[in-house]
């Protein structure tokens, strides 16, 4: 549309299914990469995506005719079907249910971005939970701990 300007920049984070820590440091990179792949086939920019064992942080410019709640479902739909078709895993894999989305300006690119660069790093001090906890806190998130993480049945 002419004259229609943005500049939309989300952190989006989510969790293995049960907080499992089954992304193995063999293809994490691959999976991430397909992902990255994923948000641009919709019109956004990926900027990074990185994670660790049991989560993923994607950083992404958002095409303002995107929601973030579709791009989510597709995100962890077409992921989750890559791991499976593929046999990353022995059980089937799943991605937990919801998602964090965080907005950041311009002017925090590079610190977000080398903050999901540097994620083994900074999960030998901080577990994801503490991580996303802080993160909800930050952003002065109301939130019910009972419904932040689904555990392990």
């Amino acid at each position: 549309m002419a004259n229609t300007y943005h500049q939309i920049y989300i952190q989006a984070v989510f969790a293995v299914k049960y907080r499992a820590a089954v992304l193995d440091k063999d293809w994490r990179a691959t999976v991430f990469s397909v992902i990255g792949n994923i948000i641009n086939e919709t019109g956004c920019k990926t900027i990074i995506v990185n994670g660790v064992e049991d989560h993923a942080h994607c950083f992404f410019g958002l095409k303002p005719t995107i929601s973030i709640s579709e791009l989510m479902k597709t995100v962890k739909a077409k992921s989750s079907k890559y791991i499976n078709d593929n046999r990353l895993l022995l059980n089937r894999f799943e991605w937990q249910e919801g998602y964090g989305a965080f907005s950041y300006s311009n002017t925090q690119i590079d610190v977000v971005f080398n903050y999901i660069k540097n994620q083994e790093k900074h999960h030998a001090k901080e577990t994801f939970k503490e991580e996303y906890v802080a993160t909800l806190e930050k952003f002065q998130i109301p939130y019910d701990e009972r419904f932040i993480f689904e555990d392990l049945k």
